[in-house]
């Protein structure tokens, strides 16, 4: 093993190990150093185990609502430690291709914790020794961990946070859910479906407070029909541990307090910066309300050292981090015709049931910067393929600035709008305006052709409606 790297990537996540595959593609002498799992979070304890979990809400939900289709099952066994290996045998599978991935583009992974004790140079420990690498570049890719809350630590066993929530030992009869960003929603939706009497409570007015005004009012609707109780501007005060359910206070920004007793409680009210015990004192490196401060090709204030991902702010999401981790090493590369990353128009996706999914300005936002808005949507009420599928609640919402027909944003929220949204990334991608967009011809059946209606309802000219 050479100690003298052209890149040095610290943390294996999806930031990271693209990072890595980009630097390697590129001829760059390439190491990446995690102290844990390749993949990160999202491939071992996020994104791809809740949505081997989702899945099986799904099945729940589907066996729940079969008579519709003509079917009927009588008492159907549910087995939550059978659900929990599928979802832990999907990411080891996947963590395994990013060894082959690492190996194949002749990265060289070194397993330990790095800490910066230098410029270009990187100090590796494990339990037993340590090594200095130098590097003449250095990717921080650490990510973030959850978020705790003042006075309320989570215990591991009746108070959680999402590492627990993903390998529940059974199925707690109550949970309390804190916070209704996406890893609150998608865990409440998924404890909800399991057969979980679930509450959720969120400190802002609403929940989903980064999404559409329109969108999170239709979720918490959908929701409070599951039976799913929401409290809005309330937080969790305390938390009393004696008895056989915990006894929880929220406190109301009106001043008033409410209690409940549930078996379980997940903290999902965010999350925070990796970035203790890895040398940033030491080089003066800049933070900003707890993560790494960066420029629009994630470099530090220090003179080859780099950050991506979560540990570089928000939006914190994997598919930012590996488009990130691509601008940052191209760039550094040298290479003509990088683009610096558009934060507005980052998909952003929640797989809660109904699913969300979103891209650029909501309408407040497009209002504030002071856009003409041209707004059109669409209700799957009115889509075949979403009546045909039992699915039908939920609309797609676009938005126009009424000027230039330039996309502005667009909202989705219904059957599998998670895997419909790129469809108007790309459009923004190509610069395709509200005129271009309405002579596109959409398949018929397909859930998608309610993306065509918005857009034909923003120009006046919507069919079905």
């Amino acid at each position: 093993m050479t100690n003298d790297y052209d890149v040095l990537i610290i943390g294996g996540g999806p930031g990271g190990y693209v990072a890595a595959i980009r630097a390697a593609q590129l001829g760059l002498r390439t190491a990446v150093v995690e102290k844990q799992h390749l993949g990160g979070i999202c491939l071992n304890w996020g994104c791809i185990p809740t949505k081997a979990l989702l899945r099986g809400a799904e099945v729940a939900h589907t066996l729940a609502n079969l008579e519709q289709f003509g079917f009927a099952v009588e008492n159907p066994r549910f087995d939550i430690g059978k659900l929990v290996q599928h979802s832990r045998t999907v990411s080891a599978k996947l963590t395994s291709g990013i060894e082959y991935l690492m190996n194949k583009n002749g990265i060289e992974v070194i397993r330990g914790r790095a800490r910066l004790i230098d410029k270009c140079m990187v100090a590796v420990t494990d339990d037993k020794t340590e090594i200095r690498l130098r590097a003449a570049h250095i990717i921080l890719a650490t990510g973030a961990r959850p978020r705790a809350l003042p006075g309320i630590e989570a215990d591991g066993e009746r108070i959680w946070t999402y590492f627990q929530a993903l390998v529940p030992k059974e199925l707690p009869k109550s949970l309390l859910v804190v916070g209704s960003g996406a890893i609150g929603m998608e865990f409440a939706s998924l404890y909800n479906d399991l057969g979980c009497e679930v509450t959720l409570v969120e400190l802002a007015e609403r929940i989903m407070p980064q999404e559409d005004a329109e969108v999170a009012a239709l979720v918490h609707k959908q929701f409070e029909k599951r039976g799913i109780r929401i409290h809005t501007s309330a937080a969790l005060a305390a938390v009393d541990k004696g008895g056989e359910q915990l006894d929880c206070r929220l406190r109301l920004t009106n001043g008033s307090e409410q209690s409940l007793a549930v078996e379980r409680v997940l903290l999902a009210a965010g999350i925070q910066a990796n970035i203790e015990d890895i040398g940033l004192e030491a080089l003066g490196v800049v933070t900003e309300r707890g993560f790494i401060k960066t420029d629009q090709w994630c470099r530090t204030n220090v003179f080859g050292l780099y950050a991506i991902g979560d540990v570089a702010g928000a939006p914190c999401l994997a598919h930012k981090a590996s488009h990130e981790a691509v601008i940052c090493v191209e760039k550094l590369a040298g290479l003509e015709g990088v683009h610096p990353l558009d934060r507005d128009y980052i998909p952003g996706c929640t797989y809660s049931r109904p699913q969300v999914a979103s891209l650029g300005l909501t309408e407040e936002q497009a209002r504030a910067k002071g856009h003409t808005l041209k707004i059109g949507r669409f209700n799957y009420q009115a889509n075949g393929k979403a009546l045909a599928m039992g699915e039908a609640e939920g609309f797609v919402k676009a938005i126009f600035d009424a000027d230039s027909g330039e996309l502005l944003g667009a909202h989705m929220v219904g059957p599998e709008v998670t895997e419909q949204i790129q469809g108007f990334g790309i459009a923004h991608s190509l610069e395709a305006t509200d005129e271009s967009l309405q002579k596109v011809i959409f398949a018929h059946p397909t859930l998608s052709e309610a993306m065509h209606e918005a857009v034909l309802a923003a120009c006046g000219q919507a069919l079905h409606q």
